[in-house]
């Protein structure tokens, strides 16, 4: 069977989440959809980088699909996909992945013509709590990309804001759905209100949310051009900035230890006199969104309007809750 040459697209579909979190269920029932088969019999493949609760039933499949399985993460290489790909030459790729892998190890496998469509997290809502206390990273790792969450046997008499505030500390922009027992599923409808109200003549970040307020900043940036916000930030000196010019910001925890970064942000408008890097200060600042030397691209430069010492934040790493 020949492989694909002309490098023609090949959407993938990707499952993600953890063992007994309904991916397997979930696939088999798609491929025994008709409508899933309607554009024709593409050829489908199927990869399976772990061994869940139920296995597969081919025979069952409305159409052509072929199953490979993976079942250690060294073993998921370009050179493996690239020969399914030739082997196999499939149309549309499904992969069923190991949720104690990195996405990381995938992507980095991909072939180059093969793209993720779709990326979907199941996990299952009992255990969920617990694989985010103790393998936040991993947790953190599934959730960033997902377009869909699905909490599966979940009991429609527990409140779902915990599992929604996990979700959207991470992913403010997938969809979170609840599916009970009875696979009767329902959609999340929280609406999550900042904790700041930007319309305030001066906009107070309160320690404790910072990362929200920074990351509410990039998203949402031109909503800020013209508004003032007053913050407690460490100050950065380094080179490259004019006399007149710092940097202002928080050490970011994005899901654990490992991924703490500086989130800093342009300030201008001050003399330096008598601050020393690494210092606590409160800042108000007038912002304008523009370009500057010290982003890659546009971005909030703040215009100083007043900058005092500052005790430092109870927790000097901010994160998202």
């Amino acid at each position: 069977m020949a492989g694909n040459t002309q490098q023609k697209d090949v959407p993938v579909y990707l499952f993600t989440g953890f063992l007994e979190g309904g991916k397997t269920r979930f696939i088999q029932e798609t491929l025994q959809d008709k409508s899933f088969f309607s554009g024709g019999e593409q050829r489908t493949l199927v990869i399976v980088c772990e061994e869940g609760e139920l296995d597969y039933a081919p025979d069952k499949f409305y159409g052509p699909a072929r199953l490979r399985s993976i079942e250690d993460e060294e073993d998921l290489t370009p050179a493996l996909l690239a020969q399914w790909d030739v082997d196999e030459a499939p149309e549309r790729v499904l992969i069923e992945y190991n949720g104690m892998w990195m996405l990381d190890s995938l992507y980095r496998a991909l072939p180059e013509n093969w793209i993720v469509y779709q990326e979907f997290m199941f996990a299952e809502a009992a255990s969920f709590q617990s694989y985010n206390a103790n393998l936040r990273q991993l947790v953190f790792d599934k959730l960033k990309s997902a377009d869909l969450v699905v909490f599966n046997r979940f009991d429609r008499k527990d409140d779902p804001m915990p599992w929604h505030k996990i979700v959207r500390g991470v992913n403010r922009g997938c969809d979170i759905a609840y599916e009970d027992t009875k696979g009767k599923v329902r959609y999340d409808d929280i609406v999550d209100p900042l904790p700041f109200d930007k319309n305030a003549p001066v906009i107070e970040i309160a320690d404790r949310d910072f990362a929200l307020w920074y990351r509410d900043l990039s998203e949402e940036m031109r909503s800020y051009d013209g508004k003032t916000v007053r913050f407690k930030a460490q100050v950065a000196l380094g080179d490259g900035l004019k006399e007149d010019e710092l940097i202002v910001g928080r050490q970011l925890m994005n899901c654990c230890a490992a991924d703490i970064s500086f989130a800093g942000l342009i300030a201008t408008g001050n003399t330096r006199m008598g601050i020393e890097n690494g210092a606590w200060v409160e800042v108000t600042a007038k912002i304008r969104i523009g370009r500057h030397p010290g982003y890659s691209k546009t971005g909030p430069i703040l215009r100083l309007q007043s900058l005092t010492e500052a005790a430092p934040a109870a927790d000097p790493v901010a994160s998202f809750y």
